[in-house]
């Protein structure tokens, strides 16, 4: 009689994604019992605490992590950037993206990826496998390569992402509208599952909406959604246990599974208006009293700022009323964040760190990036609107981004000082 050995299953891997999710509070979530598997892979793996992208948003962490590197080699500096040698701003989409991505590289060794609700990846392009774009995706129809399967998700009901304006103005239906999100992108995912892959992603982002409109909730104990919002990270942790343990029936090892974070999350104190400041400060000035877009500074601004917390030079060349020369470059910059150190709320330092470009950037496209990143204190909810006069504020957002309290789960130790963009290296490894 002859025994036939079963064939060793193909190697996969898989990522799971939380937008937004800081180390702090998983642990705190894992520790309470409140995310169960989360406190088993504690148990078993090593949950590192990352940097995010600076500056720490989405559109750029995302990025940063499906590329492995940094906005001066892939382009992508904010949720808005500069049409090159103007003032005007364009949403730069995943065609501007300059290098390629996990998918792109496992692709040229014949893997196949599935990619769900990934952000920043709108409009869905070409990969050797299937992608459904996350936010922001305004089209369904070209959120989905191939595009063949746009009718089954349709069918569905999948929903991108969560209204925040419609919440914004009824926070009343937040619940809701993750309910009816969170059900469509497990639906999505069971559906993807069963096809053919290599390498499978997928991302939660309802957890950052969440953060952005009910943070008091998992801060006050007597918030009256503090229920909810465990029950909201229950479910969380479900989809997690329920990921792995099939991930494993296929005989797939923890090794090749990872959790991770694009930024933390804390509570907002004030709202703090870059633009507001530079004006009150001398470098900001507009050509008429109600300023609406940045063609209406004048050509004596020295600095502006984009959202959340980038200052540009209005330089000599680079702008069409840059007034700035390169050679001063080096003491407006040192002078500015001198000042922005000494920025202070009741007594309060608001300024945390302020980085220079040549800090951040490496690459061919650090050049079209801000001069200055401002990284606040926790707390501090940098901004960069035209239209407020005064430099604190309060809005009804109750969370903010914050910088250095990302997180990396893994079997291994990679060691400290990890940041999302050192995260593709470590998980392209798993297939060598």
């Amino acid at each position: 009689m002859t025994i036939t050995k079963k064939p060793k299953p193909k190697k996969k891997v898989c990522v799971v994604g939380l937008d937004g999710v800081p180390y702090s509070m998983l642990v705190e979530l894992a520790k309470s019992g409140v995310m169960s598997t989360v406190a088993r892979l504690l148990d078993i793996g090593h949950l590192h605490q990352i940097k995010a992208s600076l500056p720490e948003i989405s559109a750029v962490s995302w990025t940063n992590f499906m590329t492995g590197t940094n906005p001066g080699n892939h382009g992508i500096f904010g949720f808005t950037d500069f049409k090159p040698g103007t003032y005007d701003l364009k949403f730069p989409s995943f065609l501007d993206l300059k290098v390629d991505t996990i998918w792109d590289l496992l692709a040229q060794n014949g893997l196949k990826s599935i990619v769900i609700n990934q952000p920043s990846t709108y409009p869905a392009r070409k990969i050797n496998g299937v992608i459904v774009s996350g936010f922001v995706a305004i089209d369904l129809s070209r959120s989905v390569f191939p595009p063949d399967y746009f009718s089954v998700l349709e069918q569905m009901g999948y929903q991108i992402d969560v209204d925040s304006a419609k919440v914004a103005e009824n926070p009343s239906i937040l619940w809701p509208e993750v309910s009816k999100t969170m059900a469509s992108h497990q639906k999505a995912l069971n559906y993807f599952w069963d096809q053919d892959w290599d390498y499978f992603e997928f991302v939660i982002t309802c957890t950052d909406r969440v953060h952005h409109f009910l943070w008091d909730a998992y801060e006050q104990k007597n918030h009256p959604y503090r229920q909810p919002f465990f029950d909201f990270y229950q479910q969380v942790d479900r989809i997690i246990g329920k990921i792995l343990n099939t991930f494993k029936k296929m005989g797939q090892a923890e090794e090749n599974f990872f959790l991770l974070s694009d930024h933390g999350f804390t509570g907002i104190t004030q709202e703090v208006f870059l633009n507001a400041w530079l004006e009150q400060e001398g470098y900001l000035s507009f050509n008429n009293n109600d300023p609406k877009t940045l063609n209406d500074i004048s050509n004596k601004t020295v600095a502006f700022a984009l959202d959340p917390n980038r200052i540009y030079l209005n330089l000599k060349k680079k702008f069409p009323r840059g007034g700035v020369e390169k050679s001063d470059k080096k003491a407006i910059k040192g002078e500015i964040a001198e000042k922005l150190f000494k920025l202070e709320f009741n007594g309060q330092k608001v300024i945390r760190q302020v980085f220079k470009s040549e800090e951040i950037y490496k690459g061919k496209y650090a050049s079209r990036g801000p001069d200055l990143v401002v990284v606040s204190e926790p707390g501090f909810d940098l901004k960069g609107s035209l239209r407020k006069k005064e430099v604190f504020s309060r809005s009804y957002l109750q969370g903010m981004h914050t910088w250095d309290d990302a997180f990396f789960w893994s079997m291994e130790d990679h060691g400290p000082n990890l940041a999302i963009e050192n995260l593709a290296r470590i998980i392209l490894k798993r297939f060598k």
